[in-house]
């Protein structure tokens, strides 16, 4: 890492929710609000991109764990604020806290853990996998 990741480093962003990312496309018929598969995605790149400027360039956080309570849905058209902040650091372990919005309520809330390894190491643990 060139940079020192410590508690209480935070990232937010903002995502408008479209048809393609609602439990109804994930095959809940009739349920045309935020899945929560896409918001645990919106969490997990937010966790990512909380890190990134402090990590090398081969570099890369992968997920482990997440405790993740989706308390309100959302409906299309709306805009979903996702903010993190870090924990935890225990070595190449990160914990994070987070907590989802629309723009009329909290929607989520839980906790992530993530791992900093390097692309390489990653690729030769895929590659002893498969061989």
């Amino acid at each position: 890492m060139r940079g020192k990741i410590e508690a209480g480093r935070t990232y937010q962003s903002q995502t408008r929710v479209e048809e393609w990312m609602t439990a109804e496309k994930a095959g809940n018929k009739g349920v045309a609000v935020l899945s929560t598969p896409m918001l645990l995605q919106l969490v997990e790149e937010a966790a990512m991109q909380c890190v990134a400027p402090v990590l090398d360039a081969d570099e890369i956080t992968l997920g482990t764990h997440v405790d993740l309570a989706h308390v309100s849905p959302t409906p299309v058209g709306l805009i979903v604020r996702t903010e993190v902040e870090v924990l935890k650091v225990d070595g190449r372990r990160i914990e994070y806290a987070f907590t989802a919005f629309d723009e009329r309520e909290k929607i989520a809330e839980g906790t992530h853990e993530r791992y900093v390894t390097s692309r390489e190491k990653f690729r030769e643990r895929l590659e002893d996998k498969l061989g």
